[in-house]
C-alpha cells in the first residue's frame, strides 16, 4: 500500500471513543497534547476520534489519525453506513476495526480488512482471545489489539491480570503472520501497565479513558510515552 507514512517504533493509539472530553472543541485538544507528546518523545501516537470529528483533527495535528470503525460497503446506496472512501477523504489513515464495543464478524472483519487496503488505510483490528487474534491475523491486517472485554473500562490492565492471555497471543499470532504489529489493550491505565505490555512482547498499546478522562491527559501520556522509549528492564 501507498501508505501516508510509516508507524515506526512503540505504538501508542488513543481511542477517544464517545466521551465527552474529546467531542468537539475538547477533541483538537486532546488531539494537540497527543502531538506534542509524540514531538517530545519520538512515539508514535496514533489518535482515534469520533466521526464527526475526523475532519477537524486532521487538519489540526501532524500524528496519524484513525477512526473508531469501518463499514465494509463499497460506495453506494448504503444509508448510514460509514465508507472506507469518506474516512480516508476526511483525513484518516486508518481505522479501528472490530472494537469490543462494535463488535462485527469474521467475514466482515476480513472484507474491512481489504476496504482499507484498497483505500490505503491502516487497519487496527481487535480480538478478545488468543484464538481470535491467529485467526484475524491470517486476513493480514497491519495492527492486531489484543483486548479482553472483561477488562476493558475497569482499570486492570490485561497486562498484569492476564500476562499468558498477551503471550500466547503474540505467539500464536506469528506462527501465521510476522508482519503484523501486536498491540495490547484493555485496562491499561498506568505507565507500568504499559511497560509491562511491551515486556510480554507487545508492540504498543491501545487506551482510551486513562488518557481521555485523567485531568491532565498530556501528563498520562508523556508519562506512558516514556515508559516506551527507556531501555527495557527484561
Amino acid at each position: 500500500m501507498d501508505l501516508i507514512r510509516q508507524l515506526r517504533g512503540p505504538l501508542l493509539v488513543v481511542n477517544f471513543k464517545a466521551y465527552i472530553e474529546a467531542t468537539g472543541k475538547q477533541a483538537i485538544e486532546l488531539a494537540k497534547s497527543a502531538e506534542k507528546t509524540a514531538n517530545d518523545s519520538g512515539v508514535t501516537i496514533i489518535i482515534a476520534p469520533q466521526f464527526t470529528d475526523l475532519k477537524s483533527v486532521s487538519e489540526s495535528v501532524d500524528i496519524p489519525v484513525f477512526s473508531q470503525h469501518l463499514d465494509s460497503i463499497k460506495p453506494g446506496a448504503y444509508t448510514g453506513h460509514v465508507l472506507a472512501e469518506a474516512v480516508k477523504s476526511a483525513g484518516a489513515e486508518g481505522s479501528l476495526v472490530n472494537h469490543s464495543e462494535r463488535r462485527i464478524g469474521i467475514a466482515e472483519i476480513s472484507n474491512c480488512i481489504q476496504r482499507c487496503a484498497d483505500s490505503d488505510l491502516y487497519s487496527l483490528v481487535c480480538a478478545d482471545t488468543a484464538k481470535a487474534g491467529m485467526e484475524i491475523a491470517k486476513l493480514k491486517p497491519d495492527m492486531i489489539a489484543i483486548e479482553p472485554p472483561d477488562l476493558i473500562g475497569t482499570g486492570i490492565s490485561v497486562s498484569k491480570a492476564r500476562p499468558d492471555l498477551i503471550t500466547s497471543s503474540v505467539r500464536e499470532i506469528r506462527t501465521v503472520n510476522t508482519h503484523a504489529r501486536v498491540l495490547c489493550g484493555a485496562g491499561i491505565t498506568t505507565p507500568d501497565d504499559v511497560e509491562k505490555a511491551l515486556q510480554l512482547g507487545t508492540e504498543g498499546v491501545l487506551v482510551a479513558s486513562s488518557v481521555v478522562k485523567s485531568r491532565d491527559p498530556r501528563t498520562a501520556l508523556s508519562d506512558m510515552a516514556d515508559v516506551m522509549i527507556k531501555p527495557s528492564k527484561c
